[in-house]
């Protein structure tokens, strides 16, 4: 009972959402923001605690600031999600800018496949759309599983529409279809930053042992295809910004392991540099490094 609610208010969300002008849905997403921030939750102290390492030496003045900023950036992602299935062909290609674009071009001409990692910044839904319909080109992805079902079901359905192809991140079977796709010289998009699983590796992330996903760098490995960092922002205007770093490197020495520790390291390395830049764009709301203290029960919010 409790899931079939949850579901029914989120699709209402959405649908209400979709139909906002979009000056109106990016006010709602501030004011929604800002309350969430007042009301100081398990996710927005767990933000301000993520932020005090991206930012050492921050003042609580200086954190209060960022994590208001963050949650608005956010509640700015969720809105744009919400109103992604109704904007026109023409909206989605003027709301990306992302730059070094060749890096991904250049490798698909190639025929070697390419792997597209992206930390939590910014909106990658809007990014992936951007491809899909900027470039014209399909790419394969996963999601995690959201409860109830039907919410999950609803994201696939929704990223379907924009052109994914969207795998289960449980199962156990999204790992071959990935690297059938990468052998065909397709296109593979992963989030890559937070490890959801217990096979990442520890990687020193803003100075300390953290856990991310090594399949992005094992399906390199193992395929041979290009493993490209991918940071987004937010500026002040309606436009995505972004930027496509070049190839991370196959040490080529050591076993399929060693090399896929020694690229993930290399991508965690991105990936801070992009989130020291943009730390107010970081939509990190759950426990990453795992000496910080654990949620102090229920599940910590955030997910996506």
């Amino acid at each position: 009972m409790r899931d079939r609610l949850a579901d029914a208010l989120y699709g209402l969300g959405w649908a209400a959402v979709k139909r906002l002008p979009e000056p109106a849905a990016a006010g709602l997403g501030r004011r929604v923001a800002d309350e969430a921030w007042r009301r100081r939750g398990q996710g927005v102290r767990r933000l301000e605690a993520n932020l005090a390492r991206v930012v050492p030496g921050a003042s609580p003045e200086r954190l209060r600031e960022l994590s208001r900023a963050g949650m608005r950036s956010y509640l700015r992602y969720w809105m744009e999600t919400f109103r992604l299935p109704a904007w026109s062909q023409e909206r989605i290609r003027s709301g990306f800018d992302p730059e070094d674009v060749h890096h991904l071009t250049d490798g698909l001409a190639s025929g070697r496949g390419v792997i597209l990692a992206l930390p939590h910044l910014a909106n990658w839904d809007v990014a992936g759309a951007w491809v899909t319909t900027r470039l014209g080109v399909p790419f394969t992805t996963v999601a995690e599983r959201l409860r109830p079902e039907s919410l999950y079901d609803r994201f696939v359905a929704y990223r379907e529409s924009l052109g994914m192809e969207v795998l289960p991140h449980t199962g156990g079977s999204a790992f071959g279809r990935l690297a059938r796709r990468l052998r065909e010289g397709g296109l593979v998009c992963l989030v890559a930053d937070r490890d959801l699983s217990a096979s990442g590796v520890e990687v020193a992330f803003f100075g300390e042992p953290a856990r991310m996903p090594v399949g992005p760098a094992r399906l390199a490995v193992q395929t041979g295809a290009l493993l490209l960092p991918v940071i987004l922002w937010y500026d002040d205007s309606p436009v995505l910004q972004g930027r496509v770093h070049p190839p991370v490197e196959d040490p080529g020495e050591g076993t399929r392991a060693q090399r896929a520790a020694v690229m993930t390291q290399r991508l965690a390395d991105v990936f801070a540099q992009g989130i020291a830049e943009h730390p107010e764009d970081w939509h990190m709301l759950q426990r990453l490094w795992p000496t910080d203290p654990a949620p102090g029960g229920g599940q910590e919010a955030g997910r996506r």
